[in-house]
């Protein structure tokens, strides 16, 4: 007889607990609250919004320019979304932990419609965001002259996602390399609909993610620029670059368009798939389209190439048999 009613109270347990959890959730959605930032408004300064907001809020900033305004955020799950013309952050010289003008610690977070500007710090890797773990969506941003675009950590389980986006205008330094977007050993990152331009010495996109995936970008040197690489995989993993176009300036610093696997491979999977792309190099008297160092892989990575726009003069790697048309 015990055992009957402690099976009983079993079956209504479960039930109970599944309420519960219903009503808990309900309740967090209903007390999210959005918190406007901007002249006029009670809160002026995002450092202080980032300080007030909590999990599940909405952050919007209103247009403008905000000097030095820089912020760490730590919050679980967060929208923080420009309103009107794109609100423009301006480093000014200031950093979050000597990091970024944005510091995104741990959370499920989606950033809308801001610019970020000016990066520096003395170590040379100033970056707009600092994304260092969860996940990430950037959309309708844009990141202008800063010493990184987005700089991520190596974090094995992060996922960062940028849409409609614009990477440009890397400082002229000497001191490090300034890549537009550096992706770090993380899970996946995904680029769609976005523009890199304007780089110099360093790369427009470098990504050391353990998947990465670009989609119907530009990703294009303009005639001023000097990139090096316009993307760089140096650890391999899994690659999908399909329906992008590609090129490099004649003022480029490294005849490679795209560079795969030039550093230690660091995943157990390989593959790259490099499809429906215009490939251009404007480097005379030419340079390659694409590069796969597989001297750097224990067993020769799998490849989907074919089916690519080829402009100007270059090679791909040796033994790639790609399906392609060439115009001059």
């Amino acid at each position: 007889m015990t055992a009957r009613r402690t099976k009983l109270g079993a079956d209504r347990t479960a039930p109970s607990i599944l309420l519960a959890l219903l009503l808990a959730s309900s309740l967090s959605v209903a007390h999210a609250a959005t918190l406007r930032v901007g002249p006029g408004e009670a809160i002026t300064r995002i450092a202080e919004a980032a300080r007030l907001a909590k999990d599940g809020d909405t952050v919007e900033i209103l247009s403008g320019e905000y000097r030095g305004d820089v912020a760490v955020w730590q919050q679980k799950q967060l929208v923080i979304r420009g309103i009107g013309p794109r609100p423009v952050l301006i480093a000014d010289g200031k950093s979050a932990e000597g990091k970024a003008i944005w510091v995104i610690r741990n959370g499920d977070i989606l950033i809308e419609n801001i610019e970020f500007r000016g990066s520096r710090v003395p170590s040379g890797n100033g970056a707009g965001i600092r994304f260092e773990g969860g996940r990430l969506t950037v959309r309708n941003c844009a990141f202008i002259d800063n010493q990184m675009g987005i700089l991520t950590s190596n974090d094995s389980t992060a996922e960062l996602a940028i849409e409609n986006s614009r990477f440009a205008e890397a400082p002229h330094q000497m001191h490090s390399l300034p890549h537009l977007l550096y992706v770090g050993r993380i899970a996946k990152v995904t680029i769609t609909g976005s523009r890199f331009e304007k780089g110099y010495r360093g790369h427009l996109v470098k990504s050391r993610a353990r998947q990465s995936i670009l989609r119907d970008n530009h990703i294009v040197d303009s005639p001023d620029g000097e990139a090096s690489y316009e993307i760089d995989l140096p650890n391999g993993g899994i690659a999908h670059i399909i329906g992008n176009t590609v090129g490099q300036s004649a003022k480029t610093q490294n005849p490679v368009l795209i560079s795969y696997g030039a550093e230690a491979n660091v995943w157990p999977d390989n593959a790259l798939v490099l499809k429906g792309n215009t490939l251009i190099s404007d480097l005379l008297p030419g340079g390659w389209f694409l590069r796969i160092h597989e001297d750097k892989f224990p067993s020769p990575p799998r490849l989907d190439i074919g089916n690519n726009v080829t402009k100007g003069i270059g090679l791909f790697s040796p033994n790639i048999l790609q399906h392609s048309s060439h115009q001059r």
